[in-house]
């Protein structure tokens, strides 16, 4: 842990008002890639007491704490689990986000795990979340029973650095390698989530940071994710954002690392969260949706073609932000 980074998040963190709902956050349908076809999934997003580690200390740009009860019960998520079940509708895939990790028994329960795993045995993939400190033998052993289940794990920088001093992630790049090894080694597919421009980082630096952690990743994973940042309420990211000394990420720059990326075995895919508004990744504005579209046109279909034949005189403008930012950067770092 950084304790000054930690210290900062804590501080705006606990300025925070904490919800006392105990409903399900969310339950939606959608399109997604497994095995090279598209298929339907279903999203549900999970309340829960919240991630152990934002309670701790907390991510720079994690403001899911904000939708976290710590008065949820084993019989609030069952009844989560009973709405959730209601909405399925055959999807192929149905994914299971939390504010943290499925697989941390603080946070959602061991025998809850199981119901959800087994209430959805028709599925052909699940996918859960989890850090890595969670991917025990014993927890491998639970999983290995279903030949269904996809863990990811939000590794975000292949760089020590990033993950210490930008984003304050509390583990280390070492611990996702051993937990993706454990899974690898009993056949369990990984899905590795890659951040797109941390804080404290110029453009070109984000780009390239994600470029090197995607092919870092490309080992163990059977899909990456390359998630541009979105600024969420009550985090780091939206203080600095408001004084003017952050902006997500350029849609450009998603479409250039989706490019460089294209030799690497797993299926790399970007749903940009907030694209087109200030508070996600975006360009000029005129632009914004054509972009957009093909960005998940392409993590559909894998297909190169999808990211080229557009253009806008925004894009000579990231091209020069690209080229020289790092040299305002360098002066304004070091004078």
């Amino acid at each position: 842990m950084n304790k000054k980074i930690a210290e900062v998040i804590r501080e705006i963190r606990n300025k925070a008002k904490r919800t006392a709902r105990k409903d399900v956050i969310g339950v939606w349908r959608e399109k997604d890639r497994l095995n090279g076809e598209i298929v339907d999934s279903l999203v549900i997003i999970l309340r829960t007491r919240g991630c152990y580690w934002a309670a701790v200390s907390g991510c720079s740009m994690c403001g899911y704490y904000n939708d976290t009860n710590p008065e949820i019960t084993k019989d609030d998520l069952l009844k989560q689990l009973e709405y959730a079940k209601s909405k399925y509708n055959g999807e192929k895939m149905v994914k299971i986000y939390t504010s943290g990790s499925f697989l941390d028994d603080r946070e959602v329960p061991e025998g809850i795990q199981r119901a959800f795993i087994e209430e959805f045995d028709e599925v052909k993939r699940i996918i859960v979340e989890t850090r890595p400190e969670f991917v025990t033998d014993k927890k491998i052993s639970f999983l290995a029973e279903y030949g269904y289940v996809m863990v990811a794990i939000g590794l975000e920088s292949a760089n020590d650095e990033t993950l210490l001093y930008r984003i304050n992630k509390g583990f280390t790049v070492n611990n996702y390698i051993k937990a993706a090894e454990k899974l690898n080694q009993d056949e369990i597919p990984v899905k590795t989530y890659v951040l797109l421009k941390p804080p404290f980082m110029s453009e070109r630096m984000a780009m390239e940071e994600a470029i090197y952690t995607i092919k870092f990743a490309d080992k163990y994973s059977e899909v990456i994710s390359l998630n541009p940042m979105n600024i969420q309420s009550n985090t780091l990211v939206e203080y600095l954002w408001r004084r003017g000394e952050y902006r997500a990420p350029w849609l450009w720059t998603v479409v250039e690392v989706l490019k460089r990326t294209m030799d690497v075995s797993a299926d790399v895919v970007s749903y940009p969260t907030a694209g087109g508004t200030k508070r996600g990744a975006h360009n000029c504005g005129k632009c914004d949706e054509k972009v957009i579209k093909a960005i998940y046109d392409f993590s559909l279909t894998q297909d190169p073609k999808k990211l080229n034949g557009f253009n806008c005189p925004c894009l000579e403008i990231w091209k020069k932000i690209i080229q020289y930012e790092d040299y305002l950067w360098d002066y304004t770092v070091n004078s």
